[in-house]
């Protein structure tokens, strides 16, 4: 009969087993054991758990470094100091009184005042239209050189109209034209300067005899009379 050649190592004997089962048990027991005390010691232990040394620096009161503070220099302050009030300015505290007052004395209806009224001077003009003490503005005054006619004054009126005589020899000459003129009018309506813009040789003197005798309704700047130059034109036609 064969011999098995691997019979010892796979089998083992039953004196071998019998040996070591009590080791095991013991091993098991000293760490269950040993379990146990890590376990239950921390728990039963009467002293007081050492705190962390950045918990501890937490709570401590700390030492407070006194720190000097200069005091302002007087460049500085004056620098501060608002322009036009004096240094002597008296102070506005208002402090309670120490002593009782004996009596009381009669309202004089001013005990509200901070400081005595000035005189009040006449209103300003421009003020706000509306407002107590506002007064309009005054007009500008009228001008006292005669000024050209434009779009923001009204025309005059002519009052009195002088036809131009027909000279003879434009007549005979058959000639025929406009005359432009430019006339001077004072505050009155009456023309005291002219001067002649487009002329016509044979009718030019008849139109300025005429021109000088009209009359026309005084020219009103802001309701005021003022002189003006006016530029007037003479047609002259045959019939």
């Amino acid at each position: 009969m064969p011999h098995d050649l691997f019979g010892d190592v796979s089998l083992r004997p039953s004196s071998v087993r019998s040996r070591r089962s009590p080791v095991l048990a013991i091993s098991i027991l000293l760490h269950v054991a040993a379990l146990l005390a890590l376990g239950i010691v921390p728990l039963l232990a009467t002293d007081t758990l050492p705190t962390p040394r950045r918990v501890i620096d937490y709570f401590l009161p700390h030492e407070v470094m006194p720190v000097a503070v200069p005091a302002p220099s007087r460049t500085l302050s004056s620098n501060l100091r608002p322009t036009g009030r004096p240094d002597s300015a008296p102070s506005t505290t208002v402090a309670a009184p120490l002593d009782a007052p004996t009596g009381i004395a009669a309202e004089t209806g001013k005990e509200g005042s901070t400081g005595s009224a000035g005189p009040v001077g006449p209103p300003v003009a421009g003020a706000i239209e509306g407002l107590p003490g506002s007064v309009e503005p005054a007009p500008p005054p009228p001008p006292t050189e005669p000024i050209r006619l434009h779009a923001g004054i009204r025309a005059p009126r002519k009052l009195v109209d002088v036809q131009p005589i027909y000279p003879d020899i434009a007549r005979a000459a058959h000639a025929e034209g406009v005359v432009i003129i430019e006339a001077t009018i004072d505050v009155r309506g009456n023309v005291t300067a002219v001067r002649v813009l487009r002329s016509h040789a044979l009718l030019e003197q008849a139109a300025l005899e005429a021109v000088r005798q009209w009359k026309f309704t005084p020219t009103l700047l802001n309701g005021v009379p003022v002189p003006i130059i006016m530029t007037v034109t003479v047609n002259f036609t045959l019939r």
